[in-house]
C-alpha cells in the first residue's frame, strides 16, 4: 500500500560517459532499489538515471519482520521494534539473553564455568556511548596475555561471540571487546558507517584505555578480528604498528575479488548518491544464512542474534567498506605483526584466496595461514562442533606460543 512519495533531482551534467555506460546504451531510465526500514514499515526508492539527472523517489510501503519460531508472540513483539537506536537495541538483547544461553550451541552448552565478565559503557571522543565487555579467567588463574575483539559487520560481541571470548578465557587469556558505533549496544544509527576510519579509531581509543588497566599491563597484547572486524583490526595495526605482538584474523574482509570489485562507473554513481542520501539502505539484502553457516541446526540459530543488522547496507556504509578495502589492499605489504589467518575454504563471503593474497604479501616473517577444508564463512559458529572447538583450540594454541608465560 502507498502511503507517500517525494523526488528531486541530481544534476550529473558533467558525468555523460559514466551515466551513459551506466545505463548500458540499452535504455534511459536505470533503477536500483533502496530500501530504509521501520518497525512496521519501510521506505522504498528508486534510482532513475538519463543523461542529465539521477531522480530518486522514496514510496513508504507495509512491511513487516519474519516471526521467530519457538519464543513467545511478546518476544517477538519486541524484537519487531525499530533498532535504529540503541535504547531499543538494549532493550531487545535484554529480553533475549536468556533465550539465546539456553541454544542448544556448543559454545553455550560447553561454555566453562567461572568466567568472570563485566559490562560497561564508555563515551568515545565523538561523543557516542560504546558497549564494552570482559570475560578473564577464574581469579586464581595467572593470566598469560590479552585478547582484543573487533566484530564484524552483521554481528555484535553480545550472542555467538560470548562462547567463543569464554573458550578463549578458559584458556587464561583476558577477552576484551566493543561493539563498534552504530552495532550492538553501542550508540550510532544501526548499520551506519560514516567513516572507516573512525571505526577503527574508535577501537584504538577503547583499547589503549583497557591496556591500562590494573589485569592487562604487561601482557602480551593481541587483536582478533573477523570478517569486518579483521579490516578492523587490520587497519588498527597499521595505524599502530608497534602495539600489538600479534594479530589473528577469521575470514577477515581485507580486499574484494577483481571480478567482484564494481565498475568504476557504478563506483562514481554509488559514491555521488552516498553524499546525497548517506543514510539510505541501499545494496540488496540477501539472506547469506546459507553461505554463512555450513551446519544447518546452526544457521537457524543465526536469527536469535535479534540485535545484529540485517537490513540493506546504507549508501555510505556501502562506500565505505569498498574503501577501507582498497586502502587495505594497498598496504597489505606494511603488516608486521606477528599474524594468524583462519579461513573456510568454502567461504562465499569472504574470499579465501584473500587470506591467502594477504598471507603472502605480509611483511611479517612470523605468519600462519590455515585453510578449513569444506568450511563456510563463520568457522567459529556455523560449522560443526568438532570444527568449531578445531578452530578455537588452533587461535588458543598460536596464542600459546606467543606467550612468555606458557612454558
Amino acid at each position: 500500500m502507498e502511503l507517500s512519495h517525494h523526488s528531486f533531482s541530481i544534476k550529473t551534467s558533467n558525468f555523460p560517459s559514466y551515466t551513459s555506460n551506466f545505463l548500458h546504451g540499452k535504455a534511459r531510465f536505470h533503477e536500483l532499489p533502496i530500501f530504509q526500514c521501520k518497525t512496521n514499515r519501510s521506505v522504498k526508492s528508486f534510482v532513475k538515471v538519463d543523461q542529465k539527472n539521477v531522480h530518486l523517489r522514496s514510496v513508504i510501503v507495509m512491511a513487516k519482520k519474519k516471526m521467530i519460531e519457538n519464543v513467545s508472540n511478546e518476544l517477538n513483539e519486541i524484537a519487531s521494534q525499530n533498532l535504529d537506536f540503541a535504547p531499543a537495541r538494549r532493550r531487545v538483547r535484554s529480553a533475549f539473553t536468556q533465550v539465546q544461553q539456553q541454544l542448544d550451541h556448543v559454545l553455550f552448552k560447553d561454555a566453562p564455568a567461572g568466567i568472570r565478565t563485566e559490562e560497561w559503557f564508555e563515551r568515545n571522543s565523538k561523543g557516542l556511548q560504546i558497549f564494552c565487555k570482559s570475560w578473564l579467567p577464574k581469579s586464581d588463574y595467572q593470566m598469560k596475555g590479552i585478547v582484543y575483539f573487533c566484530h564484524g559487520y552483521g554481528d555484535t560481541c553480545t550472542f555467538f561471540f560470548e562462547g567463543i571470548a569464554r573458550a578463549i578465557a578458559a584458556a587464561g587469556y583476558g577477552v576484551y571487546a566493543v561493539d563498534h558505533p552504530g552495532f550492538g549496544l553501542s550508540e550510532g544509527l544501526h548499520g551506519y558507517i560514516p567513516s572507516f576510519d573512525d571505526l577503527v579509531d574508535n577501537v584504538i581509543e577503547r583499547f589503549n584505555i583497557i591496556k591500562e588497566r590494573p589485569e592487562a599491563k604487561g601482557l602480551p597484547r593481541f587483536l582478533l578480528g573477523q570478517s569486518m572486524g579483521g579490516a578492523v583490526a587490520i587497519k588498527a595495526h597499521l595505524k599502530q604498528p608497534n602495539a600489538w605482538d600479534g594479530v589473528v584474523l577469521v575470514a577477515p574482509m581485507c580486499k574484494i575479488k577483481d571480478d567482484m570489485k564494481p565498475s568504476p562507473t557504478c563506483l562514481k554513481v554509488l559514491t555521488l548518491l552516498s553524499n546525497v542520501l548517506p543514510k539510505a539502505k541501499w545494496v540488496p539484502a540477501k539472506d547469506l544464512g546459507e553461505l554463512m553457516f555450513r551446519d544447518p541446526i546452526k544457521k537457524k540459530m543465526a536469527v536469535y542474534n535479534v540485535i545484529s543488522y540485517s537490513d540493506r547496507t546504507r549508501l555510505k556504509t556501502a562506500v565505505e567498506l569498498l574503501n577501507a578495502t582498497q586502502d587495505i589492499e594497498s598496504q597489505v605489504d606494511k603488516v608486521s605483526s606477528p599474524l594468524l589467518v583462519l579461513h573456510g575454504a568454502e567461504d562465499k563471503v569472504t574470499d579465501p584466496l584473500i587470506s591467502k593474497f594477504l598471507y603472502e604479501k605480509a611483511a611479517c616473517k612470523d605468519k600462519t595461514l590455515k585453510l578449513y577444508p569444506e568450511g563456510y564463512h563463520c568457522i567459529l559458529e556455523g560449522e560443526p562442533d568438532e570444527r568449531i572447538l578445531t578452530v578455537l583450540k588452533d587461535i588458543v594454541s598460536w596464542l600459546d606460543f606467543r606467550s612468555p608465560l606458557v612454558k
